[in-house]
């Protein structure tokens, strides 16, 4: 996946607290979250491929961002990405569409939105998919099976 875009990876919880950065000791209640990001950079949406084997606890692929903190915590389960291909810098379009409650400061420090971390109490799947339409993108979503951690591209 070599094409450049924005994604969500969409997470769930029972509930948890952790330190994320320089954000400090962070309160995430029972949920779904949606984490905004952008692939324009050389890997292009390889990017989601690696936040899949962060998650999945791959070695080589130590943690750097924010997200990182959440995908290699066990009290999160990584069950999506909702990818849209882009050259366009539409990640903050994206989270503004998506709005609502969400987790202040926590993987925006590139830029002025509130934040890219955005808190739902019901699945969001469907919910990312149209605002990437609304964005211009067809949306793809990459599913992780939690019981394998394999994960499968669909449309």
């Amino acid at each position: 996946m070599a094409e450049k875009g924005i994604y969500c990876l969409i997470l769930k919880t029972s509930g948890a607290a952790l330190p994320v950065g320089a954000l400090g000791e962070t309160r995430f209640p029972a949920g779904w979250y949606i984490y905004v990001g952008s692939a324009l950079g050389p890997g292009g949406l390889a990017r989601v491929d690696r936040h899949i084997r962060v998650h999945q606890g791959d070695a080589d692929h130590r943690p750097r961002w924010h997200i990182d903190r959440l995908l290699t915590d066990t009290r999160f389960v990584l069950t999506a990405a909702v990818c849209g291909e882009t050259t366009e810098r539409l990640e903050c379009t994206l989270a503004h569409l998506l709005g609502g409650e969400g987790v202040r400061g926590f993987g925006c420090s590139d830029c002025r939105c509130t934040t890219h971390l955005l808190y739902r109490d019901t699945e969001p799947q469907a919910e990312c998919c149209r605002a990437l339409s609304a964005c211009g993108c067809r949306p793809v979503v990459i599913t992780v099976a939690p019981e394998t951690n394999d994960h499968l591209v669909r449309t």
